[in-house]
């Protein structure tokens, strides 16, 4: 055979051989070699109602828990630090029973209290106030996130699919009403 001829039905077969095959994703073998794990082209599975509102209810925790830490020393007021408190003890308490509330799910839930963007970002602003300033901008930080809290809580509790989360959610509604009174009421 004429090498020529050899070319052609090489290519021949390789063309023939991808016909009906998927489109598979190109994949750089340096990349492969290099990782520190397989290489995977599927997206992550969607996470459930109930997997999405324990993640958003322990953020929430989170934040409440570091916001109010920084008050110890970057409030001026006697009240604003008296807030902070109470927040760490209930918020500490809220996390205990979203857990236990996640245990008891079928499957069992693990809240995730990884922050939301902007709650890093409210963070950070706070951790560069101090006195009067930061007594402002954590009350208003407060009622902010209490009120996104409690809409959360109060849509969770009426159609949340995960009834374990559903009690421990309308347990919450009147408890974050009640820290969004308090934190409305450190606007002076």
């Amino acid at each position: 055979m004429k090498p020529s001829i050899l070319v052609t039905l090489s290519v021949s077969a390789l063309a023939l051989a991808s016909c009906g095959k998927k489109d598979e994703p190109m994949v750089n073998n340096n990349a492969v070699a290099n990782s520190a794990g397989p290489v995977t082209t599927e997206a992550p599975p969607a996470l459930s109602a109930g997997q999405m509102f324990a993640n958003a209810a322990a953020a929430s925790d989170a934040f409440e828990i570091e916001s109010s830490k920084l008050a110890a020393t970057n409030a001026a007021s006697a009240a604003t630090k008296a807030f902070a408190q109470s927040m760490i003890k209930g918020h500490t308490e809220s996390s205990a029973k979203l857990k236990k509330a996640a245990s008891e799910a079928t499957p069992v839930l693990t809240p995730d209290p990884t922050l939301a963007a902007a709650q890093v970002e409210a963070l950070e602003t706070l951790k560069g106030k101090q006195g009067a300033e930061f007594d402002a901008a954590y009350a208003d930080a407060q009622t902010m996130a209490h009120e996104k809290t409690l809409a959360t809580l109060r849509a969770y509790s009426t159609g949340g699919d995960v009834p374990s989360l559903k009690v421990f959610a309308t347990a919450m509604v009147p408890i974050v009403t009640a820290h969004v009174n308090m934190a409305k009421g450190l606007k002076h």
